[in-house]
């Protein structure tokens, strides 16, 4: 796969991931394209919360049919910012994955510190 034609796939998952992002949290006053990918998600940039934690969660389980497991240190990475969510909907869909994952609303509850 060419360079060009990968960075389209992760712009088109990012822009996808953004639409969730609005759609799922209800989100009136943001719409996809107003959101920086690289901005963070929780507290400063987006300002989610924990529950906005748990709702994006199970929203990305339903749309890309990806967990993270609640024993995962990594969550708060992986739920950073829209690019470092593409980067694991794409390992995982990719099959890096080498453990079982967990319930998402737990994952998610933990990368919000809640």
């Amino acid at each position: 796969m060419s360079n060009s034609q990968e960075s389209l796939e992760d712009r088109s998952l990012e822009d996808r991931l953004k639409k969730v992002i609005v759609e799922s949290l209800m989100l009136e006053d943001v719409k996809p394209e107003d959101i920086d990918p690289e901005a963070p998600l929780f507290v400063e940039g987006l300002g989610l919360d924990s529950i906005d934690a748990l709702e994006l969660a199970m929203a990305i389980h339903q749309e890309f049919g990806v967990k993270t497991s609640a024993e995962d240190e990594r969550n708060r990475e992986y739920f950073y910012s829209v690019r470092s969510l593409a980067q694991f909907i794409r390992s995982q869909q990719d099959g890096a994955a080498s453990e079982k994952p967990a319930q998402a609303t737990e994952a998610a509850a933990k990368a919000a510190g809640g």
